[in-house]
Parts: C-alpha cells; sequence; structure tokens
C-alpha cells in the first residue's frame, strides 16, 4: 500500500510541475499578459495539490527506502533532496513572486528574470522526477527487463 501512494502522489508531483511548466511556457510565447497573469494565478492555486502531493511522495519514500538496497534506491535517495530544495527554495517563492507581478500587470525585467529561472528549475525537478519514476519501476520490475509474452 506505501508503494502505491508512494507512486500515485509521485505521479500527481510530476504532472502538476509539467502541466505548470508547459503552462507557463505557451502562455508566454503565444498569449496576452492578461491570459500570463491568469495562469500563474492558476498555478499558486495549484500548490494545494502538488505541495501535498510531494510532501507524501517525499515521505512514503523515505520509509520505503530504508528497506531498498542497491544503486537504483542511492541514486533515488540523492535526487530527493535537491527535489525538494528546489521545490520550496526557489519553485515556490518565484510562483508567489509572478502570481503577484503578473497580477499587478508589472511584466518587468524581474518579472522575465524570475520567469526563466522558474522554468530552468522546473525543467531540473521534472528531469530528477522522471530518473526517480523510471528508477522505481525500474526497482519493481516493472521495465527494463524483458517479459515473456
Amino acid at each position: 500500500m506505501k508503494t502505491k501512494i508512494h507512486a500515485l502522489s509521485g505521479i500527481i508531483g510530476f504532472l502538476c510541475i509539467l502541466s505548470f511548466w508547459t503552462s507557463t511556457a505557451y502562455s508566454e510565447l503565444f498569449t496576452s499578459h492578461e491570459t500570463v497573469a491568469a495562469v500563474k494565478a492558476m498555478i499558486l492555486r495549484g500548490m494545494i495539490i502538488l505541495v501535498p502531493a510531494m510532501a507524501i511522495a517525499g515521505a512514503s519514500g523515505m520509509v520505503i527506502g530504508a528497506k531498498w538496497k542497491g544503486p537504483l534506491a542511492a541514486a533515488k535517495k540523492k535526487r530527493m533532496p535537491i527535489i525538494a530544495l528546489n521545490g520550496l527554495c526557489i519553485l515556490l517563492p518565484s510562483a508567489f513572486f509572478l502570481a503577484y507581478k503578473s497580477g499587478a500587470g508589472t511584466f518587468d525585467v524581474w518579472f522575465y528574470t524570475i520567469q526563466v529561472v522558474e522554468l530552468c528549475a522546473g525543467a531540473l525537478n521534472l528531469t530528477l522526477m522522471g530518473l526517480n519514476i523510471r528508477d522505481g519501476l525500474k526497482m519493481k520490475g516493472r521495465i527494463g527487463k524483458k517479459r515473456a509474452a
């Protein structure tokens, strides 16, 4: 049961960040400032789902990870602090800052600087989380082994 909770919360977190990232990129490239502001406000609201999902994934991963040994488990354990720090120190504050600035209609150099930082940090978390998902699937034998047809 713990592994299912871990997997589900991890996938929810990954999909939240992916949707935030793609919505941001699309709105910045192809829509108006008003749409960008709406996207930023929705991303901030989406933290209600993302933050608990990531906390549950992290906590359940710590519990499950205590039992697992080997290079894949070690790699996942090394990535998790980076994912957490990146989320708490860069992505979360950036979401508040960008929602505030865009809501005020202030699309200045600070807005776009933080926007680039947020997109890079989001891409990093997506990459690291994707690697953790892959390694988790390998550890459970769901990928990486040839199965009989």
